[in-house]
């Protein structure tokens, strides 16, 4: 039993230490992450916002989102109503290879940004490519005769 109890305790100590390590890695993070929006002007939903340019060319829009790190699959972009939402979302997961993990860990990160477009667009000739985090929309507005309805001449 004495050898028993003295594994027991040193599993406990370890634990005890590990949940402090833990912590302690937490805060050093937080620290981290305080100092650099702080260095650099931004908020905190700054940094899970989606930076956007809009350009008006005449009879389109272009658009251009940053959306760093994430995949091509990760990534939707929906219009409805003249809205246009943009939304990335990763999940990750790392564990050990051990059948008997001690630690696993995931991570959920997720952006999004909506924006309202100036002026009706013919959504079914919108078109999106994604290369090295620029995603970039192509939005063809409507024309006069695309906006529900017809035109009724006055004689």
């Amino acid at each position: 039993m004495p050898v028993r109890s003295a594994m027991t305790e040193e599993r406990d100590s370890t634990d005890r230490f590990d949940t402090q390590l833990e912590r302690l890695q937490r805060q050093f993070e937080n620290i981290s992450r305080m100092w650099d929006l702080e260095r650099f002007g931004l908020s905190e939903s700054e940094m899970t916002s989606i930076g956007i340019d809009l350009i008006d060319h005449g009879d389109e829009f272009e658009l251009t989102a940053n959306v760093p790190g994430f995949d091509r699959d990760e990534i939707d972009a929906r219009l409805s109503e003249n809205t246009l939402t943009i939304t990335a979302e990763r999940e990750e997961e790392t564990e050990a290879n051990e059948e008997l993990y001690l630690k696993r860990e995931r991570a959920h990160r997720s952006v999004s940004r909506s924006i309202r477009l100036p002026e009706p667009v013919n959504e079914e000739n919108v078109t999106a490519t994604y290369e090295n985090g620029v995603l970039s929309l192509t939005l063809p507005k409507q024309q006069p005769s695309d906006v529900g309805g017809h035109t009724i001449e006055v004689e």
